[in-house]
């Protein structure tokens, strides 16, 4: 993103470059699946719950990728935060299992992705 010259004059000029943004964190709920089975699947649905759960938690161990399926069925690829990865290594107990993360949705070339932040 480039920032237009007349906006850094302005920042400059009310003296706010000291200011440090507060950002929000998002939400969201869903079931954590392993991608590799849910994606890979033709019918993904079969791949979440309870009969899936054993399969599922072998593959968030190996590392596979670990996802979140939400109820209107959106898919996000769930990612860790480098500078705090203990709530992402807390998601590969919770296969199968309805959880709430916070952090910060992002996407790229279609693809939706989730840092991770907190895991409720």
């Amino acid at each position: 993103m480039r920032v237009k010259p007349i906006l850094i004059g302005i920042v400059g000029a009310l003296g706010c470059t000291s200011v440090v943004p507060a950002y929000a964190l998002d939400s969201l709920k869903g079931e954590i699946v392993d991608l590799a089975c849910y994606m890979g699947h033709p019918n993904p649905e079969k791949m979440r719950g309870p009969s899936h759960r054993k399969c599922a938690e072998t593959c968030l161990k190996k590392g596979m990728p670990i996802g979140l399926v939400t109820d209107d069925k959106q898919v996000y690829l769930l990612l860790e935060d480098h500078d705090n990865p203990n709530p992402y290594a807390q998601l590969k107990e919770k296969a199968a299992e309805t959880v709430t993360v916070e952090g910060n949705k992002v996407s790229v070339g279609g693809s939706q992705g989730f840092v991770v932040e907190t895991v409720k």
